[in-house]
C-alpha cells in the first residue's frame, strides 16, 4: 500500500523527515503538503520537495486527508495538533518530547485509541547504528553484568541561530533536559530494557536568555536498580555527546553518532563488529518501522505509552530541583 504524508512544521528537523520519505520510495510513501505558518520557510521547502504550501495545518488535514501525519511542531502545540489529526483519520509520527506533560500524552493517547489510528513518536536514539550495537553489546552479556551508565551531553544551547520558543519554559516545558534530556532518558531506558523510577536532580539558571535551565545532574535508578547519572550543560564549552557503559567485566564508550568503544587491557578499542554504513539512516528506518505497526495493526517500538514513560521521567525531574529531594516517577 501506498500512504500519502503530510508534514506539519517546516523547521530545521523537515528536510530529514522529507529526504526519508524519498528513501523509502513512491512505492511506499508520497509527501504531498506542508504545514507552516511562515510562508517564506514554508514556500521553501514546498517548492524543494514539489509540495502543496498551507499556513495553517487544519486546513492541511481537512483539504489533504493525508494518511499520515509528521508532526514538528513547538511542544507546546504537540497536543493540539495531534489531537485533530488523529480526530480526522491520520496515523501520526510526532517528534519528541511527546508533550509537555504527562496529562497532556493522556490526551493525545486518548485520541488516538478513539480515532483507532496509529501513534510513534520520534525517538530516533532506537535507529542510530551504535547505539543498536551497545544494545546489543548489553545483551549478550559479554562483558558481564551492567550496573552502572554515565551520560554526558553537552552542547552550546544559547545560540542566537536557535528558535527562541525554546529558552521559553511556557513553549518548550523546559530547556537543554527537556529538549536534550528526553534523548538521555530514552538512551537508558531503551538500552536496559527497564524503566527509570527514581531521580534526583541539580538544576541551574544560569543563561542570559530565556526562563529556562541551563544545565543538569540527574541521578536515576532503574527498576532492574541500575544507578545511572545524566550531566549535560548548554553553557560555552566543548561539545560532547557519550554514554559510559559500565559493567561487571569490562566497560563501553558509546559515542551515538559515532561509533562504540569497548575496553581491553585498559585502554578503549573501537568494535568493528557492525558497520553503520550497512544500516538504514535513522529517519528511514523510524518510518519504515511505522509502516510496519500500521500494516499490522501494532504498537510500534517508539509508542504513545512508552514516550509518556519519558516526560513522567522528566517532570520528576523538574520537580526535584523545586523541592530539593529524591522524586519517585509517577
Amino acid at each position: 500500500m501506498r500512504y500519502r504524508v503530510a508534514l506539519i512544521g517546516a523547521g530545521g528537523i523537515a528536510r530529514h523527515h522529507l529526504d526519508a520519505i524519498r528513501q523509502l520510495g513512491p512505492e511506499r510513501l508520497t509527501a504531498v503538503a506542508v504545514a507552516e505558518p511562515d510562508e517564506s520557510r514554508g514556500r521553501a521547502v514546498a517548492k524543494e520537495y514539489a509540495l502543496r504550501w498551507y499556513d495553517d495545518y487544519r486546513k492541511l488535514i481537512i483539504q489533504e486527508q493525508p494518511d499520515i501525519a509528521i508532526i514538528a511542531l513547538p511542544h507546546h502545540l504537540h497536543e493540539d495538533c495531534a489531537v485533530f489529526c488523529a480526530a480526522n483519520g491520520s496515523h501520526l509520527l510526532l517528534e519528541k518530547p511527546m508533550a509537555l506533560t504527562s496529562a497532556a500524552c493522556d490526551v493525545i493517547l486518548n485520541a488516538v485509541k478513539e480515532a483507532g489510528v496509529t501513534l510513534m513518536v520520534g525517538h530516533t536514539q532506537h535507529y542510530l547504528p551504535a547505539n543498536r550495537q551497545a544494545k546489543a553489546l548489553i545483551e549478550s552479556g559479554r562483558l558481564g553484568k551492567l550496573v552502572a551508565i554515565h551520560d554526558t551531553r553537552h552542547k552550546s544551547y544559547f545560540e542566537e541561530d536557535r528558535p527562541r520558543w525554546f529558552l521559553e519554559k511556557e513553549k518548550a516545558g523546559g530547556g537543554i533536559l527537556m529538549n536534550l534530556g528526553a534523548h538521555s532518558v530514552d538512551k537508558i531506558q531503551w538500552l536496559t530494557g527497564s524503566r527509570i523510577t527514581k531521580v534526583k536532580a541539580v538544576l541551574s539558571y544560569e543563561a542570559p536568555i530565556g526562563n529556562v535551565e541551563g544545565s543538569g545532574v540527574v541521578l536515576a535508578a532503574t527498576e532492574d536498580g541500575l544507578g545511572a547519572v545524566i550531566v549535560q550543560s548548554g553553557y560555552p564549552g566543548v561539545a560532547k555527546d557519550e554514554t559510559e557503559l559500565i559493567f561487571t567485566g569490562g566497560m563501553a564508550r558509546l559515542v551515538s553518532h559515532q561509533g562504540l568503544w569497548i575496553s581491553r587491557d585498559g585502554h578503549y578499542e573501537l568494535t568493528e563488529d557492525f558497520k553503520p554504513e550497512d544500516a538504514k539512516e535513522p529517519f528511514a528506518a523510524q518510518l519504515d518501522d511505522l509502516l510496519v505497526a500500521i500494516e499490522h495493526r501494532a504498537e510500534p517500538e517508539c509508542s504513545g505509552e512508552y514516550a509518556k514513560s519519558v516526560i513522567s521521567v522528566l517532570e520528576a525531574v523538574y520537580q526535584s530541583q523545586e523541592e530539593g529531594a529524591e522524586q519517585v516517577v509517577q
